[in-house]
């Protein structure tokens, strides 16, 4: 990791010499607890289910992540150039978000994955980058008319019912997901990653009042109806029902509640806790599990506190910015991140229903893993317009 993490560093000081300084020891850092992690998890799986390890395969993924982002640094000089082809990636985004309805679901219900021969990958996971690129174009362009028309009702400025459509339309798409994919956790994202959007675009707190009140009813719906929702949400508010009986609770999530228990303040140790019980979960969002029984509470603050503050090095590119479409675009990148960490970390610690997403740069997953580091690709390459700009601020004064 070391010599690897040398690369992309060579590279932002060749091509992007203004990024932010933290932004790439983040991710690396990132990047070899998961290694870490799974290293261990690797020797407790060959015994108990004499699976094949996994460390070799997430290194593998890695080094190709690292190389699609020093591609993007020096083949996108500047982050701008994508605002011309918002409507052609949105096109892109929409076929990759159906195209998992048309393939078989994984082992837990959600169709979240492509098949192609004996490759597979999950599309969702770039398209929140796609999504959060047409909606930072989209929004530039119709800011004012989101911003300052509409009716108030209750002392709340609404948005006008033909700007109103956007919102809706991403709403139907979401619960589309939902029902179709039976994705949960690609749905919060999609659709909290516009309102956050929105919301920084406009200033107005109606949108998010819209936003929340249209996802409570989706939620509701969607929950009521469609069994593997209604499932989870059942598994979620009586996890230890599974305990007594093998069709109720959820058994991951009560093993996974007792593994945050067992591992105290400062946790049992690495390599000295059970998190392998799980099965092979452990590798996805619940890989939590192991830093919070092994490296206990300490450990878990740690972790959650780099994925903070990569997100908050992307909001500070973001203030630093002047160019609207720059600016909600690094906001778009550092929210689609903090969502999908809220998600995953929500679920394992029983706060929200599980999704099954895979903990950005921590989880086996070699789809999450290259499209988080083309986020950070495309986060270095704002973040030196950013410093370009204070830097010849600062040279005029």
């Amino acid at each position: 990791m070391l010599c690897l993490a040398l690369v992309p560093h060579l590279a932002a000081r060749r091509w992007a010499p203004y990024a932010d300084p933290l932004i790439l020891p983040l991710a690396v850092l990132l990047s070899g607890i998961g290694l870490v992690l799974l290293y261990r998890l690797d020797f407790s799986y060959s015994a108990r289910y004499s699976s094949d390890p996994t460390a070799s395969n997430q290194l593998m993924w890695t080094v190709i992540g690292v190389g699609l982002c020093v591609g993007v640094l020096i083949v996108l000089q500047d982050h701008r150039r994508l605002q011309r082809y918002i409507f052609l990636t949105m096109a892109v985004a929409l076929v990759l978000l159906m195209a998992p309805a048309f393939f078989p679901g994984d082992t837990y219900g959600a169709k979240r994955w492509i098949f192609i021969g004996s490759l597979s990958f999950q599309p969702g996971e770039f398209v929140k980058t796609m999504i959060a690129v047409f909606f930072a174009g989209y929004l530039v362009i119709h800011r004012d008319a989101l911003a300052l028309t509409g009716r108030k009702v209750l002392g709340v400025r609404l948005p006008p019912g033909r700007q109103l459509a956007p919102i809706l339309t991403v709403w139907v798409l979401s619960l589309l997901v939902l029902v179709f994919e039976r994705d949960l956790g690609t749905s919060l994202i999609f659709f909290g990653l516009f309102v956050v959007m929105l919301y920084v675009a406009t200033e107005r707190f109606s949108w998010v009042l819209c936003g929340v009140l249209m996802a409570a009813a989706g939620a509701v719906v969607v929950g009521s109806a469609e069994p593997h929702v209604k499932g989870r949400i059942d598994a979620w508010q009586h996890p230890f029902a599974a305990l007594h009986s093998q069709n109720a609770g959820s058994d991951q999530l009560a093993k996974a509640l007792f593994g945050f228990g067992s591992g105290g303040v400062t946790g049992t140790g690495l390599g000295q806790g059970h998190p392998d019980l799980i099965g092979f979960a452990g590798r996805s969002d619940f890989i939590l599990t192991t830093v919070g029984e092994e490296l206990g509470l300490a450990g878990t603050m740690v972790v959650l506190m780099l994925y903070a503050l990569l997100a908050q090095r992307g909001l500070s590119t973001a203030v630093a910015l002047r160019d609207p479409f720059g600016k909600l675009l690094a906001v778009g990148l550092s929210a689609a991140l903090a969502l999908q960490v809220f998600v995953v970390a929500g679920g394992v610690l029983g706060l929200i229903p599980l999704t099954g997403k895979a903990l950005p740069f921590l989880a086996k997953s070699g789809s999450s893993l290259v499209a988080n580091w083309l986020m950070v690709a495309l986060l270095i390459r704002i973040s030196d317009s950013a410093g370009r700009a204070r830097a010849a601020a600062r040279s005029a004064d």
